[in-house]
């Protein structure tokens, strides 16, 4: 019942639309212009870099509150925390994706994924970041920058989790959430196979 309860709450966490919410305070639906998308790139895009790092910190804040305040309280026993972490954490990326606030149309879950992955696996997120960095710099996709990290995190996390640091179960919820964000991306992925994608600071859309 406890985990219900924490996956829940986790949900509705991660489901508080933030760009949504940003555009609405400049006037505007932040799902009608841009890329669309409810998320902090969009928000880069659309409503400047001042208020898409304000969204993406909230984003981010949701997954680590999730996984680091709300699933404890469901551990009542030592070893009941990892799995109530991937409860919690699972829920969030969830409602941050698929927000029942906007007919289930969210973000595509990395800024919230990343949280949560730094929260569950720190060594990993950091591996997974340098490469982010990497493939944003070189190529100005965001959203290659998001992919590569995505397919890179179950090895990154098999390969500096070695022995009695691996959990089989953390795996497998990585393996989950990259294919997550994988599909959130598919349309990202067909732009770039057309080379029809936006690179970062292009078709920048102006608040009206």
């Amino acid at each position: 019942m406890e985990f219900i309860v924490i996956a829940v709450l986790a949900y509705l966490i991660g489901s508080i639309p933030t760009a949504f919410l940003a555009g609405k305070v400049r006037g505007l639906d932040i799902r009608q212009v841009g890329s669309g998308n409810s998320g902090a790139t969009n928000a880069l895009r659309v409503l400047g870099p001042a208020v898409a790092i304000a969204v993406l910190a909230v984003d981010a804040g949701k997954g680590a509150l999730s996984v680091l305040a709300l699933a404890p309280l469901a551990a009542r026993a030592p070893d009941a925390l990892p799995t109530a972490r991937i409860v919690a954490g699972t829920a969030c990326i969830l409602g941050h994706v698929f927000p029942a606030w906007l007919r289930f149309k969210g973000g595509k879950g990395v800024a919230t994924g990343a949280a949560v992955v730094a929260a569950l696996a720190p060594k990993a997120a950091v591996a997974c970041l340098a490469l982010f960095i990497v493939a944003v710099v070189l190529a100005r996709y965001v959203s290659l920058g998001s992919i590569a990290a995505a397919i890179a995190l179950p090895a990154a996390y098999a390969g500096l989790y070695r022995g009695e640091a691996f959990s089989a179960r953390l795996f497998w919820f990585f393996v989950a959430a990259a294919a997550l964000v994988v599909v959130m991306h598919r349309k990202n992925i067909g732009r770039l196979a057309a080379g029809t994608e936006s690179r970062l600071g292009e078709q920048k859309r102006p608040v009206t």
